[in-house]
């Protein structure tokens, strides 16, 4: 009896296991994206998926050096296809984080983003680095890694009626430009 239960169990964990395996490589061809979109899957961040594959989203990593300090874009191909572009300045970043920047850009589904959507976003990016990062590793001082751990404390010290990320973006002055604020 003892067996046939542990068979049925291991045979319904691994249809569960399959029914929510994505394929990552429809989303990118870049390993390093592939990578993240694993780690992503892994740790269960399945409305990431239902976000990129219900919009049918492409990930690649593109020079963004000429907009300013810009980490991942949401844009748009000629066809009208999502894309996010993950600056290339941090295609050696590690997966965490560039998980953590897909995970914010999946939530982007307006084509101008508002104060709502870009908080969703963020708090999204800061939930996945507080669940991702390891504590046991160092990871290097970059400005992305400075960003992730300073939205991640925000969205970890927020309350009802306190969030703390929200009011970061309302008063940024990037964001106010951005988002017209």
């Amino acid at each position: 009896m003892k067996k046939a239960l542990i068979a049925v169990f291991a045979f319904f964990a691994l249809t569960i296991t399959q029914a929510f395996a994505y394929n990552v490589q429809s989303f990118s061809n870049d390993a390093t994206i592939i990578s993240a979109m694993k780690l992503l899957e892994q740790s269960g961040e399945h409305d990431v998926f239902a976000n990129l594959k219900k919009n049918s989203v492409k990930i690649k990593f593109y020079n963004l050096s000429g907009y300013g300090t810009v980490y991942a874009a949401n844009t748009y191909d000629n066809y009208g296809r999502r894309v996010i572009l993950i600056n290339s300045a941090y295609k050696n970043a590690p997966i965490e984080q560039i998980a953590c920047l897909i995970a914010h850009e999946s939530c982007h589904v307006l084509r101008k983003a508002t104060l709502e959507e870009e908080t969703t976003a963020t708090q999204k990016e800061a939930a996945c680095w507080a669940k991702l990062k390891n504590n046991s590793v160092t990871y290097p001082e970059t400005k992305l890694t400075k960003r992730l751990d300073k939205i991640s404390n925000l969205y970890l010290a927020s309350q009802d009626g306190n969030n703390y990320i929200q009011d970061k973006i309302a008063s940024s002055s990037f964001y106010k430009s951005q988002l017209g604020i």
